[in-house]
């Protein structure tokens, strides 16, 4: 226990000095800037309101309050699984590109999608006044050691952290992918059709989880199968990506 309280202080120390808090990006999670954005649910697919788009055109698909809800949720889950991703990566990249020169050029690849990714869902958060996870410093906290001690264990073990995460991640995208898909289907069967603005929601889950998969290809290329011992860590991180899920759906 004691050797465990030391690593993850060390874990912490170490990312207070590689991520700065007060970086625009980490403090846009709770306080996005585009929440100056003017248009927030006042749309018809995310409104119960069902207003007609205008004449000679399909009425437009009204989402339910369930609908909404799962939105709310995806969007959440989101959020916090892509700050999760920019931690972990600040906190490998030092340990990994300090053994691994020739790989800095991919993680920086990896991590500035992330970042993307990250800011993409806070405008999508502060548009839509979804409110972000409570569990924000837990995650914080434990993306931040996830990074630093697979880092420390070395390439192979940080690739596999990789592949676990994008696997669990890629997954997870695919679901809200398809629950989207469903109600195309359904409005299609009414006569109706989606908001531009739910159709572009559906395209940028899809290209993300599509980068989101890239990494996981990357992290095989890479020998995250050769990590040791492979199957506990990509079993407990799986885990550990799933209840972080199902926590952040909610909470």
């Amino acid at each position: 226990m004691k050797n465990l309280l030391a690593l993850q202080k060390c874990a912490l120390a170490h990312s207070r000095a590689a991520i700065r808090p007060t970086s625009p990006l980490f403090l846009e999670f709770l306080a996005p800037s585009a929440v100056q954005h003017t248009q927030l649910r006042n749309n018809s697919t995310l409104s119960a309101d069902g207003q007609s788009s205008g004449s000679g055109s399909p009425k437009k698909y009204v989402l339910d309050k369930r609908q909404r809800e799962f939105l709310d949720s995806a969007l959440r889950v989101n959020q916090a699984g892509e700050l999760a991703a920019t931690l972990i990566y600040t906190a490998q990249t030092p340990q990994v590109v300090r053994s691994h020169p020739h790989l800095r050029p991919l993680m920086k690849h990896m991590y500035d999608q992330e970042a993307g990714h990250f800011t993409t869902f806070n405008q999508l958060i502060a548009k839509h006044q979804v409110r972000p996870t409570a569990m924000y410093p837990v995650w914080e906290a434990a993306a931040t050691f996830l990074g630093w001690s697979t880092g420390a264990l070395g390439r192979e073990a940080a690739m596999a952290c990789t592949e676990a995460v994008e696997t669990e991640i890629g997954s997870h995208y695919n679901e809200q992918v398809r629950e989207i898909l469903s109600w195309e289907a359904e409005a299609k069967l009414r006569g109706e059709e989606l908001d531009d603005e739910l159709k572009e929601m559906l395209a940028t889950f899809r290209r993300i989880r599509d980068e989101e998969l890239e990494h996981l290809d990357h992290a095989v290329e890479n020998d995250s199968k050769e990590a040791k011992p492979y199957d506990p860590l990509v079993d407990v991180i799986r885990f550990g990506c799933r209840t972080a899920i199902k926590i952040s759906e909610r909470v």
